[in-house]
């Protein structure tokens, strides 16, 4: 199986980075996994919602040029729904015996995602209600793939 992140904005921090390359590391072992970071646009200080509308829209565009057609695409969407770490190994286990062997996690930037990108959605996850920075959600959502494939196998995990 193929995972693969798009993601808008770079990761400045290092312990971030740090964090993303452990967590592909012992990805390696159960999948094939790839990182795309897509450029984020500039949003001012109280944009309007026609400004934001344009720079989602913008970053949708960069997004929807990595999507293939057969891919499974998972958006992170507060509004998504939530799962338990158990759930959402069993749907990534579920995807594979269907047949699927590209699931695309979609986190957006700072002030979410485009329409475009939302149609492109086959599922919407949320990880809580509350808001995390975009930067650490990457962090976040590798944890839980990672932690996804250990349940598959029935191996050991944390809980």
């Amino acid at each position: 199986m193929k995972i693969t992140l798009i993601t808008v904005g770079k990761i400045k921090e290092k312990y971030l980075r740090d964090a993303i390359g452990e967590y592909s590391k012992r990805l390696s072992k159960y999948c094939k996994l790839e990182i795309i970071e897509v450029a984020d646009e500039k949003t001012p200080e109280r944009a309007s919602e026609v400004v934001e509308e344009s720079i989602r829209s913008k970053e949708g565009e960069r997004i929807l040029k990595y999507i293939r057609e057969d891919a499974y695409v998972i958006t992170l969407e507060i509004g998504g729904k939530q799962l338990a770490s158990e759930e959402l190994a069993d749907k990534i286990e579920q995807l594979g015996i269907q047949g699927k062997s590209q699931i695309v996690f979609i986190i957006g930037g700072s002030i979410g995602l485009g329409k475009e990108v939302l149609k492109k959605s086959n599922y919407a996850l949320s990880f809580s209600k509350m808001t995390f920075p975009h930067q650490l959600m990457r962090v976040i959502l590798l944890e839980q793939i990672y932690r996804s494939y250990r349940i598959i196998n029935r191996e050991p995990y944390h809980k």
